[in-house]
């Protein structure tokens, strides 16, 4: 059994005072040494962190002992380290930015699936998968047949809702990672007169830690220092190619180069060859930087005090 976990979780419910709520959740996680991001708004929480398998078990329990959050949905992944070098707890207008504020998906939202009654539908004739996540996201992986949107930030999905016209006699099952996106979603596609909506209920996470992730094609892009994780251990398949050669690869990298921080898959070779940067301009700015073998540039972490942020400056 490895030592640490990584959380994954959200939950929309109303908090009163969510910039009081946010200063007393960073301390448990300072109490707790988690590591990770965590977004309080005043329609719930949402966050992702890291820790010692222990003090996750401590921090879950703390949360569903909070009438609020007692239903929340903890999808929870095995680690052998901390995946997240620095903890971040911010209070900001939504838990999610979608430009949606004014739906509650606690009140409605599209029928939740579990993980095995997504399986056992996706592939019905009158089915349509809805990746509702980014583009570099389902460039590196999606269910097969599904159809993905030209987004750069999930507040563009509005925008595109149009281009679903021709489907709305379908069965709709919007997918993200975790589940948070689907929630506005799905609920916006209500809105919208779209009758048959429904939604993977725990995202790509859950569906691969209880149902193995069959069907899911490439990686899951996620938001720690991992980039992508496995999530298909039925039937894996790599859906990606690499930026320079176009050859098959997901390994997912940002640009040598700074100014330009494009995120990509590069191949190994590709990495060595063009030092990380992803074409010769980058590869010849003087601002790019020394390449690590892993496309992964890690923000300077000196002088970073956990306890900053912590309290709410005072008002003058």
């Amino acid at each position: 059994m490895k030592d640490y976990s990584i959380l994954l979780y959200y939950c929309y419910s109303p908090i009163a005072d969510p910039e009081a709520f946010r200063e007393e959740h960073h301390l448990l996680c300072l109490e707790l040494n988690l590591l990770g991001r965590i977004i309080v708004a005043a329609e719930g929480l949402n966050g992702t962190v890291s820790g010692l398998r222990e003090d996750c078990e401590k921090y879950m329990a703390a949360v569903k002992a909070d009438p609020r959050f007692k239903d929340i949905d903890f999808k929870v992944e095995p680690s052998d380290t901390h995946v997240f070098t620095k903890l971040h707890v911010r209070y900001k207008p939504e838990i999610v930015h979608s430009s949606l504020k004014h739906l509650a998906p606690q009140e409605k939202t599209g029928i939740h699936l579990s993980p095995s009654d997504f399986k056992k539908m996706k592939d019905q004739e009158d089915v349509v998968l809805l990746d509702v996540r980014s583009d570099y996201e389902h460039l590196v992986g999606k269910f097969k047949n599904a159809l993905t949107l030209d987004i750069e930030n999930f507040r563009d999905f509005p925008e595109k809702v149009a281009e679903l016209e021709p489907l709305k006699d379908k069965k709709i099952i919007t997918y993200c990672t975790g589940g948070v996106k689907c929630e506005k979603a799905s609920a916006f596609l209500l809105e919208q007169g779209f009758e048959n909506v429904y939604q993977l209920h725990g995202g790509i996470i859950k569906y691969g830690l209880e149902e193995g992730g069959e069907d899911f094609e490439g990686k899951c892009y996620v938001f720690d220092n991992r980039l992508t994780v496995d999530v298909n251990r039925v039937n894996p398949k790599v859906i990606s190619r690499c930026y320079i050669c176009q050859e098959p690869s997901d390994r997912m990298v940002n640009c040598a180069n700074p100014t330009c921080n494009i995120h990509v898959p590069m191949c190994e070779a590709c990495g060595e060859t063009m030092q990380g940067a992803c074409s010769d301009t980058c590869q010849h700015d003087p601002e790019k930087r020394p390449y690590n073998g892993t496309g992964y540039y890690q923000k300077e972490t000196n002088g970073y005090n956990p306890f900053k942020g912590l309290y709410r400056k005072e008002k003058k």
